[in-house]
């Protein structure tokens, strides 16, 4: 995942883009960069590292101009620690474009290939950002007549943007001269959301990631982008959309109500805080009938994500809440980490027991969800090291047993402790008296209850369907051997069991 950032106002954007990818550092913590547009020069200054690392006074005072686009990076795809993949990317032929991307292109390779030899262009990097920015011009190449864009033209080379393109993306776009251009794959994948401010001389638009960076910014709502669609804002202001794909349907990765988005979001009309409360309320329902014989005594959530499930779980159960750990805010979220030995090391780094809430009680720890284990492993170590006498764990989500290919980073799948795996020898490799998994059908209905008209989700990673039908054995294999050939590192334990990859056949 990655946080993306477009703004067209009447007043200078710089201070708005730093201040949106502020609220947007959950989304990535690798890389930022900030792109402003003046007439017809682009600003840009991108690094790796957070946005206060990466930003000092002198860059954003050289960031001038009304119109801009931002982005912070959370790699997926290419080399986890190479600068040179900071986002945006520019081009500057036919028409100068700048562009941010959120997702990640299941046919990056096959389309550099046809960049190549086809189309004459060449990407300098492993990023499918590049690739997708590369197509992008080449469409408006094509579709432009005399060198001149109109909206229309704009739409139409978006049109064969999806025609081309596989995979998840959110994208936001500067176009030298013209204005800026936001779009969203045709299954709604990865999330995209429109706001604007009405300042008595015309609207201001921005578009974000997540509808976050629209309240602290003072923007209105307006709605999400649908998926497929286009919409095209001038440097005047005026605001332009339309269907850009001829098969379209939501399906918006639930990973994101589960852990990625901030509670304090509204995504395709969901408040990600009431779809959390909603997955504690069907843990317990589920722990009353399936688990009743466990004699728990106080529930604890792991910081952040996981309380607002954690506390409903508790209410409906009639169980004490407790906070037993204190979290470091100083160390990065470890999920984000590239690398196994990065994310055991930093656990006890940034979780610190209270002893007092563990000593001589029956805990039952409730996190969003397991991924590698790591985490959850040296967490129930900390509980009994604590005095607990037995240490229960609950996932408000269901077992990560498949890769993830539509933009966050779990896609190998001997990172995965579900895989392979029954729920019993999940519980003994990370040491709980027993494990409780949200059922998917039980989270798809959590995330449906906060809007029912969300009838599917991307839930490939937990069921082994890629709903974009070109996902294959042989794309893993490829995108494991290619991470491992960066330099990408091996877990350090080998599972004992046999890895399946049990891929659901998709039309």
């Amino acid at each position: 995942m990655c946080g993306i950032l477009g703004v067209v106002a009447r007043a200078p954007v710089n201070q708005l883009l730093y201040d949106g990818l502020l609220v947007l550092q959950h989304r990535g913590q690798d890389a930022a960069g900030i792109a402003t547009s003046e007439g017809q020069t682009f600003h840009m200054h991108k690094g790796g590292g957070l946005v206060r690392d990466v930003f000092h006074t002198r860059n954003m005072r050289a960031l001038t101009g009304n119109m801009g686009i931002a982005h912070c990076r959370y790699p997926t795809a290419g080399s986890p620690s190479s600068t040179a993949e900071a986002q945006p990317f520019y081009v500057n032929s036919p028409f100068g474009i700048v562009l941010g991307h959120n997702g990640n292109l299941t046919n990056s390779e096959s389309l550099k290939q046809e960049m190549f030899r086809q189309d004459l262009r060449h990407i300098n990097t492993n990023s499918d950002s590049e690739v997708l920015l590369n197509v992008l011009a080449h469409e408006l190449q094509e579709a432009s007549t005399n060198y001149k864009l109109d909206p229309q033209i704009i739409f139409t080379a978006v049109a064969n943007v999806h025609r081309r393109c596989r995979g998840a993306y959110a994208v936001v776009a500067m176009i030298a001269g013209y204005g800026l251009l936001a779009f969203r794959d045709p299954y709604g994948i990865r999330p995209l959301v429109i706001g604007r401010i009405d300042t008595g001389n015309g609207y201001e638009y921005l578009v974000a990631s997540e509808s976050v960076a629209l309240d602290t910014l003072g923007f209105q709502i307006v709605r999400d982008v649908a998926p497929g669609e286009a919409v095209f804002i001038d440097e005047d202001g005026n605001f332009y959309s339309r269907q850009c794909a001829g098969k379209t349907s939501l399906n918006p990765c639930i990973f994101e109500y589960v852990y990625l988005a901030r509670p304090d979001s509204l995504m395709d009309g969901v408040s990600v805080y009431e779809t959390r409360l909603h997955m504690g309320e069907q843990l317990a329902a589920k722990i009353r009938t399936q688990y009743s014989h466990l004699d728990i005594d106080v529930v604890i959530p792991i910081p952040d994500s996981s309380r607002p499930s954690a506390m409903q779980l508790a209410l409906n159960l009639g169980l004490s809440y407790r906070e037993g750990f204190v979290k470091n805010r100083y160390i990065g979220r470890t999920f984000i980490m590239p690398g196994q030995r990065e994310r055991k090391k930093s656990v006890r780094q940034k979780l610190n027991a209270i002893a007092m809430e563990f000593k001589g009680k029956n805990v039952l720890l409730v996190d969003d969800s397991i991924v590698r284990g790591t985490t959850s492993h040296e967490i129930v170590m900390m509980a009994r090291e604590s005095g607990a006498n037995r240490v229960f764990f609950a996932s408000a989500a269901p077992p990560v047993r498949f890769p993830n290919v539509y933009g966050i980073d779990m896609p190998t799948r001997q990172e995965l402790i579900a895989n392979g795996r029954s729920n019993e020898e999940i519980a003994r490799e990370i040491g709980a008296d027993a494990l409780i998994y949200q059922d998917l059908d039980a989270l798809k209905a959590a995330v449906r209850e906060a809007n029912p008209r969300l009838t599917e989700f991307e839930t490939s990673c937990f069921d082994g369907n890629y709903i974009t039908g070109d996902v294959t054995r042989e794309y893993l294999d490829s995108v494991e051997n290619h991470r491992n050939c960066a330099g990408g590192e091996s877990p350090e334990e080998e599972p004992s069991t046999q890895l399946d990859l049990g891929l659901v056949e998709t039309d």
